[in-house]
């Protein structure tokens, strides 16, 4: 529907909690079509209302155009596997920086879609990545919190480099 302005680091609106949706309604699902071509003219594979300014626990998820689309209402972990794994993460709301992220290889977790209907549902490698990675993001934790206090401040300095152009 419309491609949403997305917030910038360290916009402090991406480290506020978002609150939990309760009106699953027209309304609900505008934001859904928002976040889906904001995701994608960035693009991303993952994008949550957080990063648009909008304080409600939305997540979407497309790893490529060929794979399904997750839609995530008021997700939350329900359990998490000890073994870890690594990927490259990175934040439409910093373009450019990566770095990689070790998080439990896979995970449980609940969610509700666009009608408010509960489910429960498992995630393993890259997709299991990017639902911890939206959920903390939903949580107001910016993802390179994640990251060793060495790289992240290098990673800062190379962001203040770029976000200067």
């Amino acid at each position: 529907m419309a491609v949403r302005t997305i917030l910038r680091y360290p916009d402090p609106l991406l480290s506020r909690p978002c609150a939990r949706v309760s009106s699953f309604d027209a309304q609900l699902k505008n934001l859904c079509d928002d976040l889906l071509d904001t995701m994608r003219a960035a693009p991303g594979v993952g994008i949550t209302a957080a990063h648009i300014g909008v304080d409600q626990r939305v997540s979407v998820i497309q790893l490529a155009p060929d794979q399904p689309l997750h839609i995530h209402i008021n997700p939350e972990i329900v359990s998490a596997s000890g073994d870890l794994q690594r990927f490259t993460e990175g934040s439409v709301s910093m373009p450019g920086m990566t770095d990689d992220v070790e998080r439990p290889s896979r995970i449980e977790f609940r969610y509700q879609d666009l009608e408010g209907q509960i489910f429960t549902d498992h995630a393993e490698g890259f997709l299991a990545t990017c639902i911890q990675h939206e959920i903390d993001q939903l949580d107001g934790i910016f993802w390179i919190r994640k990251l060793s206090r060495l790289k992240r401040d290098r990673l800062l300095k190379k962001w203040e480099k770029h976000s200067v152009r």
